[in-house]
């Protein structure tokens, strides 16, 4: 038992996720500050085909489409593989709302899938148990920088043909056995926004695929459906889903910075765990190996062992000791949307519960162990206060 004496700190749950430094601030001024020339512009975008080749490279894919958010990057994915209505698309209850919603967006009905509860990403084995002959795409989450099981998707698409997009919105630089995993299924999909460990000015995205054919649908419909060369034709509906030329400036810079940011993190995340490894009440989330992208430390209040809610946690935890958390993430179909769609949330019973338990702790590239030892104390005074109130 503690005493409650800890002096109290102030630990924040920061709204960015990475670094933004001088570099970056540079590089958006800039492109500002030509643009602000007399015969200056924000276009055309010579940027874009720098930070997608270079963001390609980056996660070993043939190809890389910069659009302007993740979500984005979904719906394309869905319309480029013709999702309608009478389809199923197979994805996870423990994700943000639009890994569901870009199939529902087009019509299909949203086929939920247990997770693994190690790793808390899709569990290809509950995957294949909810396939039927209307599934038409699976959408597992790399989720909070862990690979999913690329290996055993790749086994399910060799067998049935459906193809698997990757919600990689926590997986810039996530690798498996060594590799990047960018080209990987039919196509992956990524998030720069402002929390995540590199961002492109608070929103941006990207698919990569080494399908060449799928990631020019893609490119065309996320520009009007256009396809340049001596004479601009536009062969699709499409959009205008780009980046900015302010944006894909400082994508350059951050992509750049992306190995050291997720090196910083993981560090810290790690050595959490060692922090925290002692406390019965807590359940860590596993060695952050070279691998993980490290995009979010997600702890769990193991329910077994306490008589008190994560919410209650949270709430004592934050307002007591001023540690800031997150939820990653309440169960996708308790958000009110899904009253409205059509989904499958049937045999999901690890989800439902590892989605009560999960908080994230605030674990960030600049986090000292001043810091992380603070969490840590805060953490088992909360325990003994819930336990004795």
């Amino acid at each position: 038992k503690m005493t409650a004496s800890l002096e109290v700190s102030e630990v924040p749950f920061g709204a960015l996720g990475g670094l933004f430094e001088q570099d970056d601030v540079e590089a958006a001024d800039r492109v500002i500050s030509a643009a602000a020339e007399p015969a200056g512009s924000f276009f055309p975008l010579p940027e874009e085909n720098d930070f997608q080749q270079a963001f390609a490279r980056h996660e070993e894919a043939k190809r890389a489409v910069a659009v302007n958010a993740c979500g984005t990057a979904l719906d394309l994915c869905m319309m480029v593989l013709d999702i309608k209505p009478g389809d199923e698309v197979i994805t996870t209850p423990q994700t943000f709302i639009c890994t569901a919603t870009c199939a529902s967006a087009r019509g299909a009905k949203v086929v939920f899938a247990d997770i693994d509860e190690q790793t808390q990403c899709l569990a290809p084995g509950e995957v294949e148990a909810k396939i039927t002959p209307a599934t038409k795409a699976i959408i597992p989450v790399h989720f909070a920088g862990r690979a999913a099981d690329i290996d055993a998707f790749d086994a399910i698409t060799k067998k049935t043909g459906i193809p698997v997009v990757y919600d990689a919105a926590h997986a810039v630089g996530t690798r498996l056995d060594g590799q990047p995993v960018g080209g990987r299924g039919k196509a992956s999909c990524y998030s720069f926004q402002s929390n995540k460990n590199m961002t492109t000015l608070g929103e941006g995205g990207a698919v990569t695929s080494d399908d060449e054919d799928f990631a020019e649908a893609v490119r065309q419909r996320k520009t009007f459906g256009y396809v340049y060369g001596p004479k601009l034709r536009v062969v699709s509906t499409g959009f205008n889903y780009r980046m900015t030329k302010p944006q894909l400036a400082v994508g350059i810079t951050q992509l750049a910075k992306i190995d050291r940011v997720n090196e910083l993190k993981r560090n810290a995340m790690n050595w959490l765990n060692t922090l925290l490894n002692d406390i019965d009440e807590i359940i860590t989330p596993g060695a952050f190996d070279d691998g993980h992208a490290a995009h979010l430390y997600v702890a769990r209040i193991d329910s077994t062992k306490v008589g008190f809610c994560r919410d209650e946690f949270r709430k004592h935890l934050g307002d007591k000791y001023k540690v800031g958390t997150g939820m990653h993430y309440p169960v996708v179909w308790d958000w009110e949307a899904f009253d409205q769609i059509d989904h499958d949330r049937s045999d999901c019973p690890v989800a439902q519960r590892v989605c009560g338990e999960v908080v994230s702790l605030p674990v960030f590239p600049n986090t000292t162990e001043d810091e992380l030892a603070y969490i840590t104390q805060a953490i088992k005074q909360t325990i003994v206060d819930l336990k004795e109130a």
